[in-house]
């Protein structure tokens, strides 16, 4: 073991046996008594929590460097060993032991560990991103301009702008992400050009230092998850770049967290590691009783984040992605301005969305659905559509956007419950035409576009009555449906109705 790590591991024990003797003491009854009894099962018993915490890497504080790294050896350190403890009294009938001693060490250790953990943590992270970032910028300007300021470079570069300006140590990169990202900055862009920068920072302060419009390019080498305010970085990244100048980050998505998680423990372990670490990371932010807690133990860093988010967020943000690529444990992209941000102050992050859709007359409705894809997923639209096909029922094939339980709910009809406040409130219909976002209302001929509009949206399409497979079959589906809805509305709806329960309750058929 390291030093530190031989530290932090004596400071455990320390706290395990003074919280052991502090219920010792108060017990109300003889010291004498009680310590004979207690002290061969309590060493036991520091076997055990020296052998679980060795086994989860909870004393290489050094190498951890989220809030969260912390925390979660410590969290599933302790289930396992009061899983144990219970188990083993159980198991050899040791019922006379005091539940205050027992459970009041297992309790009050756990309390402890917890509170010098944010201790520990919040002392180191107090200069940490600020030192990092001078250290790397310090090291860039040295490597590209001497100590000249912004405002001095630009005015420098004006007068002479094909002036030689010393190129990007290869070493700044290379140290800090690996050869594999310099070559794939390399790729997409020119690196040793005066006009590009290279920053690692998650506050977007250190960006607006910089002159407007001057740089082509703007590498970020700090993951997004840690950033505070993801959108206002983006959009103060673009508030810096000219038209079409390039933007590169990287992210640890969702995705590659889970497999990391996976790979790192041993089985059953890791799923219940990563069982809690669901519950905190991706269930916490989202619900309105649980956020403002977990932000306030994050403060932002090390959040979860989707690749689908992440992309969202890029587009919200006046984005358009030209390149990406999984390298080590990051998901690396690149961006190129398009236009000005959308500004989003509400975005559909939680679990209940309302989507905006072409309703009656050309008119935008709110339908409310279950969440099943990833926030700001609908920033997406154009993008997907570019670039995946369409499945059979019209749908995109392997839709990134749509979360794992995104997909049990469209199987169960769950995420269609929330549109019967449309139902109610007027906005749609029990049989109609499924209500279309305007991405996917641009692809319907332009004849069906305006027969869809003279009626409103309903909740059972003529899609669960005719099982079309392509997108020029639900048309032909819809338009069917329109014509005869215009003759007879009533018995129309009613025939497809019933087409569509039978084909639903018979023949199973469910949306992906």
């Amino acid at each position: 073991m390291r030093r530190r790590t031989l530290i932090y591991f004596f400071i455990d024990i320390l706290v395990v046996t003074a919280v052991f003797l502090i219920f010792i003491w108060i017990k109300p009854a003889s010291k004498r008594l009680y310590f004979p009894t207690y002290i061969y099962p309590f060493l036991f018993f520091l076997l055990l929590w020296i052998a679980v915490s060795i086994s989860i890497d909870k004393y290489r504080l050094h190498k951890k460097q989220t809030l969260r790294d912390i925390l979660f050896p410590i969290l599933a350190g302790d289930f396992i060993i009061f899983s144990a403890v219970i188990f083993l009294i159980v198991f050899f009938q040791q019922f006379g032991y005091s539940r205050m001693i027992v459970f009041g060490t297992l309790g009050l250790s756990f309390l402890m560990e917890v509170l010098l953990a944010y201790v520990y943590y919040y002392n180191r992270s107090l200069s940490r991103d600020a030192e990092h970032f001078d250290a790397f910028t310090q090291a860039r300007i040295q490597a590209r301009a001497g100590l000249l300021k912004p405002e001095e470079i630009k005015s420098l570069l004006a007068e002479q702008p094909d002036a030689a300006v010393p190129p990007l140590n290869r070493d700044l990169v290379t140290q800090e992400a690996g050869e594999e990202v310099f070559d794939f900055l390399c790729e997409n862009i020119d690196l040793e050009h005066h006009r590009t920068i290279v920053v690692s920072t998650t506050t977007p302060f250190n960006i607006e230092n910089q002159p407007d419009n001057f740089f082509q390019a703007i590498i970020n080498l700090h993951n997004v998850n840690d950033f505070k305010r993801i959108n206002k970085f983006f959009e103060t990244v673009n508030s810096k770049l000219p038209l079409y100048g390039m933007y590169i980050n990287c992210a640890l998505t969702n995705h590659i967290r889970k497999k990391r998680i996976m790979r790192k423990y041993p089985p059953v372990l890791n799923g219940i590691f990563y069982f809690f670490h669901y519950i905190f990371m991706r269930i916490f932010p989202k619900l309105p009783l649980t956020k403002r807690f977990y932000f306030w133990i994050t403060n932002g860093y090390n959040r979860a984040i989707s690749k689908a988010e992440t992309f969202g967020r890029l587009y919200s943000c006046g984005f358009e992605l030209v390149s990406e690529r999984q390298i080590g444990d990051k998901l690396y992209f690149v961006a190129r301005k398009i236009q000005v941000p959308a500004f989003d102050y509400n975005p559909t992050y939680g679990p209940l969305v309302r989507l905006k859709r072409i309703g009656k007359n050309g008119r935008i409705i709110y339908v409310y659905k279950m969440r099943t894809m990833h926030p700001y997923a609908e920033y997406l639209q154009d993008y997907v559509y570019r670039t995946n096909d369409l499945e059979e029922g019209g749908k995109f094939r392997n839709d990134f956007r749509v979360s794992t339980t995104g997909r049990i709910m469209r199987k169960l009809w769950i995420d269609e419950l929330p549109m019967l406040i449309n139902l109610f409130r007027g906005d749609l219909k029990l049989v109609g035409v499924r209500p279309l976002s305007s991405q996917y209302f641009e692809l319907y001929s332009e004849e069906l576009r305006a027969k869809r509009i003279r009626t409103k949206p309903g909740l059972i399409p003529p899609f669960y009555a005719d099982l079309p497979k392509t997108l020029e079959e639900i048309q032909d589906s819809e338009d069917r449906y329109l014509d005869a809805h215009f003759r007879h509305p009533f018995l129309t709806d009613w025939k497809y109705f019933w087409k569509a329960f039978y084909n639903i309750v018979l023949k199973r058929a469910r949306s992906n």
